[in-house]
């Protein structure tokens, strides 16, 4: 008797061992999740001369976006909004200015705290790059380029 007490008491605890290991690998994710959704927002950006406001937000598929949705000086001197004109995508190049994709879909690695995995689009020069994003310890958002091994940083601050 005290034997099969003793397994139905090993088959209790392997199961109660196995729901709590599920329950913290969850509650895991779910963290890692919400550490990757402190990148979303509105961003101050300034590159080139040119001011502006990204939105950064979390696409249904888990991933990250950015998209510019206002720029300071959107108008050329002629009075005509400025539009995507350096796109290498020639179906792009009618976009207004503030309304451009700067990066799609990046991913958030939570062993190292940054977003990768993705490219930026540069309108000021047409060209697209890798990109990583990490949070600098005063809060801005470092955002780094790289093309064939030479790199660029710029910093975004949230304001939303």
């Amino acid at each position: 008797m005290r034997i099969l007490a003793s397994v139905k008491t090993d088959e209790t605890m392997k199961k109660i061992f196995l729901c709590a290991m599920l329950c913290i690998q969850a509650a895991l994710f779910a963290a890692g999740d919400e550490a990757g959704d402190r990148i979303t927002g509105i961003y101050v950006a300034e590159y080139e001369g040119e001011e502006s406001k990204v939105s950064i937000f979390k696409e249904n598929d888990g991933t990250y976006s950015a998209q510019v949705i206002w720029v300071k000086d959107k108008y050329d001197s002629d009075g005509n909004l400025k539009t995507d004109e350096k796109n290498p995508d020639k179906s792009k190049r009618d976009t207004p200015c503030d309304e451009i994709v700067l990066i799609e879909h990046m991913s958030y690695d939570s062993r190292k705290d940054c977003w990768t995995d993705a490219k930026i689009y540069d309108p000021v020069r047409g060209i697209k790059a890798n990109v990583s994003c990490s949070f600098e310890e005063d809060g801005r958002l470092k955002v780094r380029g790289s093309l064939m091994g030479i790199g660029m940083s710029v910093y975004w601050e949230k304001i939303e």
